[in-house]
């Protein structure tokens, strides 16, 4: 049953989406080029509206039974319909950040998804208290935007979606979280259905719509799935969502550094910097799905590794981002302490 509704909202998502497309542009959600876009002429948007709908035929269909299964629709819709608006009438930072916080609180205050407590090595245990809520509802905004972020070049938000929701549909599997697994599958199958369409050279592009609901879901995914648990084992979302966490915290240095505002949109993203170094748009988006692929395979075997393997698999990790942040020049084309401590003794 699980197999053939996965089957059913890929399909869905396929039949969708073309329909959409035809909708986006009779309520004028499509997108204009510009100095910072990298399309040359406009284009529908708000394709994650075929995703949205895949997810509500896949969760109708399995109908979990869960506490959650009311704060997550409930929330999903707000992020929707924010999106949406966003995507047709372009709203202001302030008002988009209010629907995102109106999602979160559904599902942390109404739905009670929250991190409560944190184990600490030797039997440590460290209480949140009233920060639960905040924290809860800051990593909820801090994903959604990371997905929002990245959703620059076509297939690359859809794509780095996919691999996430299949890590976290593959790490419920094997801890047996059956509402986790469901709600990762569905919502994968769907966005695999939209990819179709939304590969280079794309035909519709998700808008705010798609990339807000994908980073809201994947936001609450890793919640229900890693809450409330070891200090290392907390690590693992992160890693998963390594890609457009480093991204989003790059973007943020950057900014600082060049004394500009945090909401100030740029051209040095990921994506933007391999393209500056000469990758095709295929290429980049591709070699930035095999970047998303390592973090998914480095999370799982953190999670099974002991102490030792665990840190060394964050070591290998953080000096990784490191030289592809200095190599692609991503804060800035003069910062590569690492690359010239080591040319330093080569000379």
């Amino acid at each position: 049953m699980f197999y053939v509704t996965l089957f059913v909202c890929f399909l869905a998502s396929i039949i969708l989406t073309p329909l959409v497309k035809k909708a986006a542009f009779f309520i004028g959600a499509v997108d204009s080029p510009n100095n910072r876009k990298v399309h040359a002429k406009v284009m529908p948007r708000a394709g994650g509206l075929a995703i949205f709908i895949s997810f509500l035929i896949g969760f109708w269909v399995l109908h979990p039974e869960s506490p959650y299964t009311v704060p997550i629709l409930l929330g999903s819709a707000i992020i929707i319909m924010t999106g949406l608006l966003d995507d047709i009438y372009e709203l202001s930072p302030k008002v988009k950040l209010a629907g995102q916080i109106a999602a979160a609180l559904c599902v942390v205050v109404f739905g009670g998804i929250q991190v409560h407590f944190i184990n600490l090595p030797f039997d440590g245990r460290l209480e949140l208290g009233w920060f639960s809520i905040p924290l809860t509802v800051l990593w909820v905004l801090a994903i959604t935007n990371a997905i929002n972020l990245i959703d620059g070049l076509d297939g690359l938000a859809a794509g780095v979606s996919s691999i996430v929701l299949f890590t976290i549909a593959a790490m419920a599997f094997i801890m047996g979280n059956v509402l986790v697994m469901a709600i990762a599958g569905v919502v994968l199958a769907g966005t695999l259905g939209f990819l179709f369409y939304n590969f280079h050279p794309a035909k519709i592009f998700m808008g705010d719509t798609g990339a807000l609901f994908l980073g809201f879901i994947i936001s609450v995914l890793s919640l229900l799935g890693f809450k409330n648990v070891t200090l290392f084992s907390l690590v693992v979302p992160v890693i998963i969502l390594g890609v457009p966490i480093s991204d989003t915290i790059f973007a943020i240095i950057r900014r600082i550094l060049h004394k500009q505002p945090l909401s100030a949109p740029d051209k040095s993203h990921l994506h933007h910097c391999f393209l500056r170094l000469g990758y095709s748009h295929r290429t980049t988006v591709l070699i930035i799905y095999a970047m998303s692929a390592v973090f998914g395979i480095a999370a799982i075997l953190f999670s099974t590794s002991t102490l030792w393997g665990s840190l060394f698999i964050i070591a290998v990790l953080t000096l990784g981002i490191e030289l592809v942040v200095e190599g692609v020049g991503l804060v800035g084309q003069n910062y590569r302490p690492v690359l010239n401590a080591i040319r330093k003794p080569n000379k």
